[in-house]
């Protein structure tokens, strides 16, 4: 009975010996934390942009809401397309969502609805006075 706990005794020392050193080996091969502060978006990457909008159909009306996260003020547009073929799609005018703000844009069919789906834009900036 002594045998068989002593055998066992070194083979799990052995294991957890060659586990250590496979370990240390990992460490020892990963690389070092880079030291350098990531680079700034280049000017030509676009930034973060557009309302975060969500699309509820009931029956045959849809209704958009949208929030808008971002600093840049976005123009959003709700366009409804429509099941049946003398049943007229429609395109909502432009809603401006601020930056923190949020709105609802709706838009309906006769009948029913086949698709409906939201666009965006960057706002026009207002005009200066003065010039």
């Amino acid at each position: 009975m002594r045998a068989i706990r002593h055998g066992f005794g070194a083979f799990a020392s052995v294991a957890v010996l060659l586990t250590g050193i496979a370990v240390a080996a990992e460490v020892r091969a990963a690389p070092a934390p880079a030291e350098e502060v990531p680079a700034a978006p280049a000017a030509d990457e676009p930034e973060n942009f557009g309302a975060s909008c969500r699309t509820v159909v009931q029956g045959s009306r849809v209704t958009a809401y949208c929030q808008n996260p971002y600093p840049a003020t976005d123009s959003v547009r709700l366009h409804v397309e429509c099941e049946r073929w003398w049943d007229v799609d429609t395109d909502s005018a432009p809603v401006e969502v601020g930056p923190a703000d949020y709105a609802r844009v709706s838009g309906r069919c006769w009948k029913e609805v086949r698709s409906a789906w939201v666009t965006h834009q960057p706002a026009e900036p207002a005009p200066v006075r003065g010039s």
